[in-house]
């Protein structure tokens, strides 16, 4: 990369990341060119966004064909590829919800809590507007997804005041003792991203669904990360075998393209004029959110999803024991994995000498070597990343 582009970067751009100054000009699947011409496989799928690969020709058709003739109407009117996105949704879901379509996570889990809100409204006789979620989860950035999130490193003072109405339990078990009569809802994660790569026991999270939907309090699941097939289900939920009340969509849903969701059982609670977005649900992004979802749903009827799954747990499994003085667990669920790391110093090494090798991972909450591969990794890119990941913990142990 450039000295010179690397300058007006850091001269022109909000300095809101530590990056690392790579300048990636094209990619096929899960492999990365960069602008020298040195590949790099992805293991990050771009923190779990290109659920169907770099460069795919599906996608990319599909948004050559729907920008060449609308890209952008408004939701005053109807949107065809956003009826049928939303169509596909419930199909695959597995029961009756509804979508509203957003732009991000952080948009979707807005989105959520707003319905719960006005669910606590209309739903009792004295309103509910709390929400209790977990510690270690994260569910955004804006002011109300920041506080929603149960690190306090993300609650720095320089952005208070912050809205009320959010509490954090340490444990699943912990909830039940916290709810009161002003508690409207739940909102977690199934398995905890940015947490960790940490998933919660399934008999645990289906007794807290039908505890809660017994008092009638909502279910939020967070599934900007787990959603989209990335557990090896269209939703963690239906992996879980329980039905949210609301759960929440992005990342893998536009195969790299913007798009939340939020998706509910509670079709009546908004109205026009309650909520709404100038950009969610355009034509642009809906036609590729459903042409993402075409692929992913043939691609895990034909098995294809599952073996990758598969093939891409033995690898790991294989790493992990062979460089046991290095990890302390292996965690995770589907194409969702993490490696526990001894300490923060050995993690931060381990994703240098990664990206030195031609392998790219991530770091998550609890000293996690994060894996996110592209859904639609192939064996030869298995193999070849977990041996570029070899040859770097080799420089470390």
């Amino acid at each position: 990369m450039s000295e010179e582009l690397k300058n007006i970067d850091k001269k022109y751009v909000l300095n809101t990341y530590s990056k690392n100054y790579v300048n990636f000009k094209s990619g096929i699947n899960a492999t990365l060119f960069d602008d020298s011409g040195k590949d790099y496989v992805d293991f990050t799928s771009g923190i779990g966004v290109v659920s169907v690969g770099h460069g795919n020709k599906q996608v990319a058709d599909t948004i050559y064909k729907q920008v060449s003739s609308i890209t952008h109407t408004s939701n005053l009117y109807m949107i065809e590829p956003q009826i049928k996105l939303a169509q596909q949704i419930t199909k695959l879901a597995g029961y009756e919800v509804g979508t509203f379509f957003a732009n991000s996570g952080a948009e979707a889990n807005e989105g959520a809590i707003k319905i719960a809100r006005k669910y606590g409204e209309k739903n009792f006789e004295k309103k509910r507007y709390k929400v209790i979620t977990l510690e270690h989860s994260f569910h955004g950035r804006t002011i109300t997804t920041v506080k929603a999130t149960g690190q306090d490193k993300f609650h720095a003072p320089h952005f208070a005041p912050y809205p009320d109405g959010f509490s954090y339990d340490n444990t699943i078990d912990d909830i039940y003792n916290s709810i009161d009569d002003e508690t409207v809802a739940v909102m977690i994660e199934l398995v905890q991203g940015e947490g960790g790569v940490q998933p919660f026991d399934k008999k645990d999270i289906q007794e807290l669904a039908k505890f809660l939907n017994d008092n009638k309090i909502l279910l939020i699941v967070d599934e900007v990360q787990t959603g989209v097939y990335r557990t090896g289900e269209f939703l963690a939920s239906n992996l879980y075998e329980i039905q949210p009340d609301i759960i929440t969509l992005a990342k893998g849903l536009g195969g790299g393209v913007p798009i939340g969701a939020v998706i509910t059982k509670h079709k009546d609670i908004l109205e026009p004029g309650d909520h709404g977005s100038t950009f969610g649900g355009n034509y642009l992004s809906t036609a590729t959110g459903l042409e993402v979802l075409n692929i992913l749903e043939d691609y895990k009827v034909s098995g294809k999803l599952d073996e990758a799954i598969i093939y891409f747990e033995e690898k790991l499994d294989t790493l992990y024991k062979k460089y046991s003085n290095l990890f302390l667990e292996s965690v995770g669920l589907g194409l969702m994995r993490g490696l526990r790391v001894r300490d923060e110093q050995t993690l931060a090494s381990i994703v240098s000498k990664a990206f030195e090798n031609g392998v790219l991972v991530l770091k998550a909450g609890k000293n996690t070597l994060r894996l996110l591969p592209v859904l639609t990794i192939s064996k030869e890119e298995i193999d070849e990343g977990f041996k570029r990941l070899g040859d770097a913990l080799e420089e470390i142990s």
